[in-house]
């Protein structure tokens, strides 16, 4: 063995200590651990999940015709009056209604068609807003129906009832470590909103205002320019109280 002098011992520990630290900045600069997640931080909300969209969608209505007897009763003509003025209103394309062939109330079905036609014409839908399409069921015993449908734009949500993952603590269930809501959570909610919608272009827009009322402001500026209350009196409402506490 070669005998190392003092001097030799100091520079080797010399550099031992520089590559160390060398290594320590590299490591420093290209550390890839694993990221930290923090559970408030991650985007989960059933708004997200399940978002409320606006698309065109089929709205229908459904007559049931008999064997014996074609025509409309009174509900089923306010029934497709009613229709006629939602289409008016609402409504993106043709009328269809399905009439069935091929079944023992087809006579009958034909013969109600062809007051449903005069019906939707009253209420203002033209001939070419309405198409006649003629089906045969899959049983041709069944007492098939007439189905009246049209497209409009609606406001949909889901499908709900989806299950992906289970709820328990499980090992493929990856929401449950990180105290996430499950898949199905707030679907109905989102779905039964979107379903009460009258306008889908509220979701995106406000209204515009409508005209005020010129009378009723006229004479409230009215009673301003007199210097006069502007509040409304109500004469009669104190009759209806059995108590006169408070006064």
């Amino acid at each position: 063995m070669t005998n190392r002098t003092p001097r030799d011992r100091v520079r080797t520990l010399r550099l031992l200590g520089a590559l160390a630290g060398l290594s320590v900045a590299l490591g420093a600069c290209t550390y890839t651990g694993a990221e930290v997640v923090t559970t408030a931080s991650v985007p989960y909300d059933y708004r997200q999940n399940h978002p409320i969209a606006v698309q065109e969608a089929d709205t229908s209505i459904v007559v049931f015709v008999g064997q014996g007897r074609g025509g409309l009763s009174a509900a089923q003509r306010a029934d497709v009056m009613g229709l006629a003025r939602t289409w008016v209103r609402e409504g993106t394309g043709a009328i269809v209604v399905d009439v069935p062939v091929d079944t023992p109330n087809a006579r009958a079905a034909a013969s109600t068609a062809q007051e449903i036609r005069a019906t939707l014409a009253a209420g203002g839908v033209p001939a070419r807003g309405v198409r006649l399409h003629r089906y045969r069921p899959d049983d041709p015993r069944t007492l098939a129906t007439i189905r009246l449908s049209y497209p409009k734009i609606s406001a949909v949500a889901g499908p709900c009832g989806l299950w992906p993952e289970d709820l328990g603590p499980s090992t493929l269930n990856k929401g449950y470590s990180e105290n996430r809501p499950y898949h199905n959570f707030g679907c109905a909610n989102q779905r039964n909103l979107a379903a009460m919608i009258d306008n889908p272009a509220d979701l995106e827009q406000p209204r515009s205002e409508t005209a005020a009322y010129t009378a009723r402001r006229t004479e409230a500026f009215e009673k301003y320019r007199k210097g006069t209350s502007t509040a409304t009196n109500y004469p009669e409402s104190d009759k209806a109280k059995l108590s006169d506490t408070g006064k």
